[in-house]
C-alpha cells in the first residue's frame, strides 16, 4: 500500500491525520521519517486528536517517549538522541510493542531491525521548494 498527500498549510492536517489512521487500520504501529522541521510532530499532534486525546502533546526529544491517553493508549517515541540498540531495549521497547497502543515513533533507524515485517507502516514527510508537506504512507 502506498498512499500520498500533499499539505500546503498545517490546517489540512487534521484531515490527513484522520485518513492515516483510517488507512493503517488494524497496524496501529507507524515510523516517521522527514528532516528535522519537516513536521513529523505537528502530524503526531493532530493523529492523538483523532485519536480522542484532550492533553497537550508534545516532542519527547528529552524524555524519549511520551504517554497520551485517548480513546487508546498511544505512545510516542522519538529516538533521535539513542545511539544504540542496547539503549533502546533498556527502555522496554520490547514491551510497548507488545502492547496493543498505538507507536508513533520518529527517527526509528535502531528501532527497524528489531520488528517484523508487516508489523508496522512507513511515513515519510518531505518538503518541497514552497514549503508545501508532501507526505507518503507505505507499507
Amino acid at each position: 500500500m502506498t498512499k500520498r498527500w500533499e499539505a500546503s498549510d498545517v490546517s489540512q492536517l487534521g484531515n490527513i491525520a484522520q485518513e492515516i489512521i483510517v488507512a493503517i487500520a488494524p497496524l496501529k504501529m507507524i515510523v516517521f521519517y522527514g528532516e528535522m522541521g519537516a513536521g513529523k510532530t505537528t502530524l503526531i499532534k493532530e493523529m492523538c486528536l483523532h485519536l480522542g486525546v484532550l492533553e497537550n502533546t508534545s516532542s519527547p526529544t528529552f524524555a524519549i517517549v511520551n504517554q497520551y491517553i485517548g480513546n487508546e493508549k498511544i505512545y510516542h517515541f522519538d529516538l533521535f538522541r539513542l545511539k544504540s540498540t542496547e539503549e533502546l531495549l533498556a527502555l522496554g521497547v520490547e514491551e510497548y510493542i507488545d502492547s496493543n497502543a498505538y507507536l508513533f515513533v520518529e527517527w526509528p533507524g535502531l528501532l527497524i531491525p528489531l520488528l517484523e515485517e508487516g508489523q508496522f507502516v512507513s511515513l515519510n514527510i518531505e518538503t518541497d521548494t514552497n514549503q508545501k508537506r508532501i507526505i507518503t504512507l507505505t507499507s
